[in-house]
């Protein structure tokens, strides 16, 4: 397998989810792509089959926030102060949708121990949630709610959202990783019942963490990228070639 390269810098919601696309409906064979990025401005993404109607579009638009819908499933995300890796693999090289999250997850998790050894504490999620039943609730309309099986924890809070999607013989999988807090702002956007809004907000401050939180420092995204890079290395047993690197991701968050 031929493992290729992307830090695509920081660009537009429709900007992001049109790139992630285009990898996946032009991948090649026997290649795969690990692709970093982030957003500007901050953007809601929906899942594919998630509606519109649940989101408050005059505070969206006041406040500058941008939307998308996302090409895979799940539920509402605020991509604020993040690192978002997406992977483009063919099915059937080696691994199969399910078996490639749960590696997938693995090579993030290296990454991060790589970048701090305080996450040494990472584990994946073992218990795979009852949707059927979680999706009748108003605390289903956004992703970090809960934990799917084989998400990244730390010390039982969620710290990477994943998604995936089939798509002919591509899988595309990507997701969040939370850098600060302010993903939690989400509930500001929803068009939910204040008693709703609350219930997510205990969910949210319940079930996730995010790397400054645990660090209790600023967040180098720059080093970051270089440790989830050497990660997928490690955990895949390969060495990536870089199709494309922009140099404009010195961030931090306070």
């Amino acid at each position: 397998m031929n493992w290729k390269f992307i830090s695509s810098g920081i660009n537009s919601g429709s900007y992001n989810m049109d790139f992630d696309m285009m990898l996946a409906k032009s991948l090649i064979n026997n290649e795969a792509i690990l692709r970093l990025y982030q957003w500007n401005p901050y953007c809601i993404s929906i899942g594919t089959n998630q509606s519109e109607g649940s989101l408050k579009f005059d505070k969206i638009i006041t406040n500058n926030i941008d939307v998308v819908k996302r090409p895979t499933g799940g539920r509402a995300i605020l991509h604020s102060e993040e690192l978002t890796y997406s992977v483009i693999y063919p099915i059937g090289k080696r691994f199969f949708p399910k078996e490639l999250y749960r590696e997938i997850n693995l090579a993030l998790k290296k990454g991060l121990i790589m970048f701090n050894s305080i996450l040494e504490n990472i584990k994946l999620e073992y218990v795979q949630p009852n949707f059927p039943s979680f999706y009748k609730k108003d605390k289903s309309t956004v992703c970090f709610a809960v934990s799917s099986k084989n998400e990244i924890n730390f010390e039982g809070k969620k710290i990477v959202g994943s998604a995936q999607r089939k798509m002919r013989n591509v899988i595309l999988q990507h997701g969040s990783i939370l850098c600060g807090g302010k993903h939690k702002e989400i509930t500001e956007y929803l068009n939910l019942p204040e008693e709703s809004l609350m219930e997510i907000r205990t969910e949210m401050n319940y079930n996730t963490t995010d790397l400054n939180e645990i660090l209790k420092e600023n967040i180098n995204i720059e080093r970051l990228i270089s440790c989830i890079k050497r990660g997928f290395e490690i955990h895949f047993n390969f060495a990536f070639e870089n199709l494309e690197q922009k140099s404009n991701l010195a961030l931090s968050f306070v």
